[in-house]
């Protein structure tokens, strides 16, 4: 709220350096505001007596803008990852696809691994399950297992996040 927005009829008010004027009445503020060319914006409206400072609400709402822009920037997102492996996979073939899920654990992604059986690979699910230890194993200094392998539908999944540092 700003200027005659502003309905409650005592504000502590603060000016633009920063200091406390003190609690006075609306007109008085609104005056004070006037005179030095800036608007009155209430800070904190839930205050008792509300809160009101003496800017430029202008400048006000493009300093806001601009941090939440640059909050926004730092702030990082986690994808889902996918990385598909078969029920005869070699073991060399097997590290190499576990050298590329350590990177992307490391960047602070999750990992879906997954496996599907074709055709009489059905018959070889141990085998399946097999694999994605070995994987899970590979991945274990930046991974853990967050979901183990699972079914669904003619795949066999797991989920696998980046190792928290933090030991409580």
């Amino acid at each position: 709220m700003i200027n005659e927005e502003i309905r409650a009829s005592e504000l502590r008010v603060i000016d633009a350096d920063g200091n406390q004027l003190g609690i006075m009445s609306r007109q008085e503020a609104l005056d004070l505001s006037e005179e030095k060319k800036l608007d009155l914006v209430c800070i904190a409206p839930k205050a008792e007596p509300p809160v009101c400072k003496i800017l430029d609400y202008g400048k006000y709402k493009y300093d806001q803008q601009k941090r939440e822009k640059e909050a926004k920037k730092k702030q990082h997102t986690t994808q889902v990852k996918e990385i598909r492996l078969s029920t005869f996979i070699e073991d060399h073939d097997i590290m190499v696809k576990a050298k590329t899920g350590a990177k992307f654990l490391r960047d602070g992604n999750k990992l879906k691994v997954s496996l599907r059986f074709r055709g009489r690979e059905r018959d070889y699910v141990a085998r399946g399950q097999e694999v994605m230890e070995k994987f899970a194993e590979a991945v274990s200094d930046v991974g853990e297992m967050d979901r183990k392998p699972k079914f669904e539908g003619r795949s066999l999944t797991m989920i696998l996040t980046p190792k928290s540092d933090k030991k409580i």
